[in-house]
């Protein structure tokens, strides 16, 4: 038996089939069940997107539940976190794509977001944290900036249609009405992709397809941003083209930045702080990390990778668990992985995707009592 007394558990979703919560749960259980003396400590992580909210309800924060506007225009409850005068907000819970009853890449819009947004100020809160991730929008966060008070109008002072589309006809932006708690609050933006803007690369060129658009429509939302940036360029001299992340989320990245002072940065490194696990890792003698695939895409920033380092940082061996494992030792180990092991250790993929929690309980508790093999591939 590992002389092992204290247990970190900060696993991000497996896609489609657990939450991070769910996840880290299974996996306590089967560290439990291999070393019922274990102190196990849960910590859920995220890239940013879906389950950050969860992530600091889980770390302590207060949730919030507010109804907002939906992307396309009908009201859904929506959750928010609040610790102190920190609230953390995540984009999809207001304008993500699963709240749509059918495609609407031209029209979807982020006002719920800002509605949000105004919840949190409502709430006290002096610093927010938008996890961006899972959009239905490609509106350069329009409808947020909207709901905040800002105007975007067409020639005739009109007020823009909602979504993207609605910014192919954007003669200037007014910003002089915007709530004026705005001033004092600092927002962090937290995202997983450097997605500029406009562009190839761009928000409606790389994830205008994922949302339904088709290639006239990509064209035309891609269009609309650079109309969109150009105008925030003219009326309120920040330049919004060319930077990274801006693309974030059909752009919301991009309407945030044109008009509060925020700061962009890693979704994953966001919150690992916020669930404070630097100060789990103190002390800790074994941390668990996982999530559906565990890839090379995880390499890149991702809520597993994060963990890992930061547990390498701390002096602990971290090991990852996941429905599937496609790196090879040399780059667990370059990455901070002490080891990692796939549920088909234990079991087929039938039973491994009709029963994701069992299937991965069992395998922490094989891992713990060293019964899996070192590094496999599967």
């Amino acid at each position: 038996m590992l002389p092992v007394v204290r247990i970190v558990v900060a696993t991000d979703s497996f896609k489609g089939t657990l939450t991070a919560a769910e996840a880290s749960d299974a996996v306590a259980r089967g560290l439990l069940r291999a070393r019922p003396d274990a102190e196990v400590l849960t910590r859920p992580v995220a890239d940013g997107g879906e389950g950050t909210v969860a992530a600091a309800v889980r770390a302590g924060a207060r949730p919030v539940t507010r109804t907002v506007s939906g992307p396309d225009g009908r009201p859904v409850r929506a959750v928010f976190a609040v610790d102190g005068s920190t609230a953390v907000v995540e984009l999809a819970a207001a304008a993500g794509l699963g709240l749509l009853a059918g495609p609407a890449p031209t029209t979807a819009t982020t006002r719920g977001v800002g509605e949000l947004l105004l919840a949190a100020l409502d709430a006290g809160a002096r610093r927010i944290v938008l996890g961006l991730g899972g959009s239905a929008s490609t509106d350069a966060g329009a409808g947020l900036l909207q709901a905040l008070g800002v105007r975007l109008l067409d020639a005739a002072g009109r007020d823009v249609p909602p979504g993207g589309a609605g910014l192919a006809v954007l003669d200037r932006i007014d910003a002089r009405a915007r709530d004026p708690r705005l001033r004092d609050v600092t927002v962090e933006v937290a995202t997983d992709v450097d997605n500029p803007l406009t562009g190839p690369d761009g928000a409606a060129a790389v994830y205008g397809p994922q949302k339904g658009a088709t290639p006239e429509q990509v064209a035309a939302l891609d269009a609309a941003l650079q109309r969109f940036a150009a105008v925030v360029r003219r009326d309120l001299g920040t330049e919004l083209e060319g930077r990274p992340a801006m693309g974030a989320a059909g752009g919301t990245a991009a309407g945030v930045a044109a008009v509060l002072p925020c700061s962009v940065a890693s979704g994953a490194e966001l919150v690992a702080d916020l669930v404070g696990l630097d100060a789990a890792l103190a002390g800790t003698d074994l941390a668990v990390t996982g999530e559906g695939s565990l890839d090379a895409q995880s390499l890149r920033g991702k809520a597993p990778a994060v963990v890992a380092a930061r547990a390498r940082a701390a002096g602990v061996p971290c090991v990852g668990l996941a429905g599937r494992v496609g790196l090879d030792p040399d780059a667990l180990a370059a990455a901070g992985f002490t080891a990692a092991h796939a549920m088909t250790e234990v079991a087929g993929l039938a039973r491994c995707l009709a029963e994701p929690a069992a299937v991965l309980e069992e395998l922490a508790a094989r891992v713990l009592r060293g019964q899996a093999p070192s590094n496999p591939r599967t």
